[in-house]
């Protein structure tokens, strides 16, 4: 029986209290909520004025990131003189909406009214995730040459395709690369390259999605064009998903876009929030272009701006018909899977026609076809995953390895990622899971909190045939007589880098200790002004301490071991009592049952929980500390 919690937690450090005082007293805020501001690096009440406002008219310019000028300018050309354009992006989620995207925007730029899509100058592109791979293929290359296009445009993808942008300049196919990836020693020899972290690109912000990216490319086009703005922020649902589904810091920029974004999810009419940003039109000294195209006329706009598009209208039926407001994370639970299904289980333009239908019927039917294709993807990830935990069930040294590296030559390619997620839900060491591939064993890496796994396989490298990532997750290949001294030597690069004899703890990092008596409607509503949340904004974590379940409430809920519970604080409210929530903690209830006087401390996000048309207070309990 556990009765200590095997996580870490880590209490934010006391911001300055002059701080503190002066945001809480401009801003007439709880002092609690001006220590949130305070620990997110928000200082002044004119900084908090503007991180509580987003506005769209606070953008950067895009002309700010290096070689707009040269990807607007070839554009506009292929636009003016009706080039075959073909628009690619990888088959993730940030990916196909980065080519809906630009699809969508261009396409009453490029076709006539009513042309048919099979005869449009755009031609969406996703690549093949087994017979192509990621990001730029050969196979793309000579897709667009046989297909007389003669202009590529590359997101969320290319800024390592040094050989395939050699290529296909060679058949005179141009390229313009937008992406967020760190590039490589050398960048690809394109017509432009738009990438934020590139060395010489001094765009302020760093952390676009590759959606946002594209976006990037449509403003400058927009703002040149003198297009209407309204258009372009129709776009916004889009790039939320990005936002959402690729895990990037919803800071800054990215905060602005997804703020907006989920007002489109949100609120059917959105005229009033169209309006507030106003066109920046290009100025006299931006380049010139070819020459300007008739501005379009409202009956030419496929996208509306009253709501969603009909495809992600469609999901949205789908993933959360019953929900209250959306949020990032409704759609990287809701939304995400069900969009990157179709490039797992099969073919991901099928996600890409579903987020361009134009009709209701036709978007409904393409978005039932994604939900079942995901609905064979979970039963695919559950029957993978369960049979990797009972591969480690039945190792011994499982328990008390440094990592865990598992191959088994008959599981699917698409799943493996989410199963080494799982895995190392279960587990919390840097986890490997390798299936058999074109001959090698190939698969996915994903590591523990401030644990560089993408170091590792650089240890690792000599048995590998290829890899690449980031921190955080990583893709690999390698023979497959190579697996079992690979999974020897990673378990020792990751022993030698961390604490002796110490295994990885999951951290969970707390912003404020609280008692009951300030966990009240009107706090939760201040909190919600901290909203949308996501990596580099996490909802707030809280801690009380001495708390005691109320007698008889504590039961078991679901038959995934969830923990539900009534909770008092003696000493600070004797008769307040609220409820608590503990997804996968149900193995604290023996301890509790057995201990029902006990004091004990919990970890939790403070929320609105809505049944049945009533609406309490709850605490989503994140984990429990007994005898504190």
């Amino acid at each position: 029986m556990r009765v200590i919690s095997e996580k870490r937690w880590l209490l934010a450090p006391e911001p300055h209290a002059g701080t503190v005082a002066e945001l809480a007293q401009a801003l007439t805020i709880s002092p609690v909520l001006a220590r949130l501001l305070a620990q997110r690096g928000i200082g002044s009440p004119a900084a908090a004025r503007e991180f509580f406002e987003p506005e769209l008219a606070r953008l950067p310019a895009p002309w700010l990131m290096r070689d707009m000028d040269r990807a607007v300018a070839r554009l506009r050309q292929a636009l003016a003189d009706g080039e075959r354009i073909l628009v690619l992006g990888d088959y993730d989620v940030d990916g196909i909406t980065s080519v809906v995207l630009l699809v969508s925007y261009l396409r009453p730029l490029a076709d006539a009214p009513g042309t048919d899509e099979a005869v449009s100058r755009l031609q969406p592109y996703i690549p093949d995730r087994h017979r192509e791979g990621y990001g730029i293929s050969m196979q793309a290359v000579n897709f667009a040459k046989e297909s007389g296009i003669t202009l590529v445009v590359a997101l969320d993808c290319g800024v390592k395709a040094v050989e395939q942008v050699a290529y296909a300049n060679s058949l005179g196919v141009d390229f313009i690369i937008c992406d967020h990836h760190l590039p490589g020693d050398e960048l690809p020899a394109a017509v432009a390259v738009l990438d934020p972290k590139r060395p010489d690109c001094y765009y302020p912000y760093k952390e676009l999605s590759g959606c946002g990216v594209g976006f990037k490319l449509l403003q400058a086009l927009t703002e040149q064009m003198e297009l209407p703005v309204e258009r372009l922020y129709a776009q916004l649902d889009l790039v939320t998903v990005s936002i959402a589904a690729d895990v990037v810091p919803v800071t800054g920029e990215n905060r602005i876009l997804a703020a907006h974004g989920l007002r489109r999810f949100n609120v059917t009419q959105t005229a009033a929030f169209a309006a507030q940003a106003q066109p920046v039109h290009a100025s006299a000294d931006t380049l010139d272009g070819p020459g300007p195209l008739p501005v379009l006329t409202h009956s030419l706009i496929h996208s509306s701006t009253d709501g969603l598009r009909p495809g992600l209208a469609a999901l949205h039926e789908l993933a959360a018909p019953r929900q209250g407001p959306l949020s990032l994370s409704s759609l990287v639970f809701g939304f995400a899977p069900r969009i990157n299904a179709a490039g797992r289980m099969g073919d991901a333009h099928r996600a890409v026609n579903m987020l361009l239908a134009e009709t209701q019927q036709e978007a409904r039917y393409t978005a039932e076809v994604v939900d079942h294709m995901n609905q064979e993807r979970r039963l695919c990830d559950t029957r993978t995953t369960q049979e990797a935990l009972a591969l480690l069930a039945d190792d011994p040294e499982a328990e008390t390895a440094a990592a865990t590296v598992l191959f088994q030559a008959h599981w699917p390619q698409g799943v493996l990622g989410i199963v080494a997620s799982r895995c190392l839900d279960q587990y919390y060491r840097p986890t490997v899971i390798l299936t058999e591939r074109d001959g090698l064993a190939s698969g996915s890496a994903r590591s523990v909190a401030g644990f560089d796994v993408h170091e590792v396989l650089e240890a690792c490298a000599p048995l590998l045939r290829q890899f690449g990532g980031h921190k955080a997750a990583a893709g690999l290949a390698m023979p497959i007589e190579n697996v079992p001294a690979f999974r020897a030597q990673f378990l020792r690069e990751v022993a030698a880098r961390l604490p002796a004899g110490q295994l990885p703890v999951r951290p969970v990092d707390v912003d404020a200790e609280l008692t009951f008596p300030q966990l009240t409607e009107e706090f939760l509503e201040q909190l919600g002004r901290l909203e949308p949340f996501g990596p580099g904004n996490p909802a707030p974590i809280f801690v009380s301490h001495a708390v005691r379940a109320v007698p008889g409430s504590v039961r078991p809920v679901g038959a995934a071991g969830h923990l539900k519970i009534r909770l008092v604080q003696p000493a600070a409210a004797p008769g307040l009592v609220l409820d608590g929530i503990g997804f996968g903690l149900g193995h604290y209830l023996p301890w509790l049952l057995e201990n029902p006087e006990a004091d004990f401390s919990i970890c939790y996000a403070l929320e609105m929980n809505e049944f049945r048309g009533s609406r309490t207070l709850q605490l989503r309990l994140l984990d429990v500390k007994a005898g504190i």
